[in-house]
């Protein structure tokens, strides 16, 4: 294997070597805590422009299989792990995870201290970061160009990922009707809601509120997606006209630019909640779910009108936003991802909670 670098912002470098492409990646340098679940995070729209580091050593245990992908193709602009499997134990792999980036031109890199890493996005924040086998290339040279690349803070990368044009989802049907906002959707969403009883429209990012409404269905999911909320004022936009005539329910981007169109305020995380592990309590029941997360922007609190809004959610690790609901209208949002993919299975019940919403609403 080629010998390869992580160059990060700040110029601190970590040597290991090539697998996968070895092609240049750039990119917001990011860690994730998840134990498992390393192709689903890949091909996660949420992860578009990021280099996703994985705190946990052994990376690639048990294959790739296309059933798990969350979209089309890898999101991520490369990987950085420890280990690196090369011989997969599963017997439903299709191939390793290195002929996997191999396949689909994603650089990534392993023997590097993953944890030593993590350590310092932890305390100097995230930051923009290259993946490069270009040993001969002097270091200040690198680091120029990283400085040169887009910052997270105000990029619109929702348009990068959306659908073109509306499809149906058709590996499930139901008798409810719902229309999904593809802001970098994960594929499990709409499973779990065509599990749920619905029949699943995916509409572009930019769709007009009218053609939603036109449509007459009984719910509208905003999905997950990646960059800042800030500058996707579209969706704002259009989720403003759709409160108070269509249930609404909000997921990690969803639930940010939810917050936005209610005239709240997004803020960005230091280095953001990636991982299978984060403890978050229900302030209605008291119930404390473990959840998947990936965002790298938060909602501000004290920005929305508690006479709008109930919070219903909140991250027990540093105390943000998770969850609220509307006072008088269909509404309803939370920051974490309940469809999981792979898990853990604790927040499940929130896409029957919408299911009672809609039902409610009729």
């Amino acid at each position: 294997m080629p010998a390869a670098r992580l160059v990060l912002e700040d110029g601190e470098v970590y040597e290991g070597e090539s697998f996968g492409s070895a092609a240049n990646a750039l990119g917001e340098v990011v860690f994730n805590t998840s134990l498992t679940g390393y192709q689903e995070i890949a091909t996660d729209p949420s992860y578009r422009f990021q280099i996703v580091v994985m705190t946990y050593p052994h990376i690639g245990n048990y294959g790739v299989e296309t059933a798990v992908e969350q979209s089309e193709e890898p999101q991520v602009a490369g990987f950085v792990v420890r280990d690196a499997i090369d011989e997969p134990s599963s017997a439903h792999a299709e191939m390793s995870l290195a002929a996997y980036f191999e396949r689909t031109r994603i650089p990534a890199i392993q023997g590097v201290d993953t944890r030593a890493l993590t350590r310092h996005i932890r305390s100097q924040g995230a930051m923009r970061g290259m993946i490069t086998t270009e040993s001969e290339r002097g270091l200040d040279d690198v680091v120029a160009e990283i400085r040169r690349a887009p910052s997270m803070s105000g990029l619109d990368l929702v348009q990068r990922v959306t659908t073109l044009r509306p499809y149906p989802f058709e590996e499930l049907s139901g008798a409810r009707r719902i229309a999904v906002y593809d802001f970098g959707v994960k594929r499990d969403i709409l499973r779990h809601m065509a599990q749920s009883g619905c029949d699943v429209t995916v509409y572009p990012a930019t769709t007009h509120a009218d053609e939603i409404l036109s449509g007459n269905f009984d719910g509208v999911v905003l999905s997950n997606g990646p960059g800042d909320p800030e500058p996707v004022t579209y969706a704002q936009e259009n989720i403003r006209m759709l409160i108070g005539k269509v249930p609404l329910f909000g997921i990690c981007l969803g639930h940010q630019l939810l917050g936005m169109a209610l005239g709240g305020r997004t803020y960005k995380l230091k280095f953001g909640h990636r991982g299978g592990n984060h403890p978050v309590k229900d302030l209605r029941s008291g119930r404390v779910e473990i959840t998947s997360q990936n965002h790298g922007f938060s909602v501000d609190a004290d920005s929305l009108s508690e006479n709008d809004v109930e919070y219903t959610h909140i991250n027990l690790n540093d105390q943000t936003l998770e969850g609220f609901r509307h006072r008088r209208e269909p509404v309803m949002a939370v920051q974490y991802h309940p469809e999981a993919a792979p898990g853990p299975h604790d927040s499940f019940y929130l896409f029957g909670d919408f299911v009672k919403m809609m039902d409610d609403w009729k």
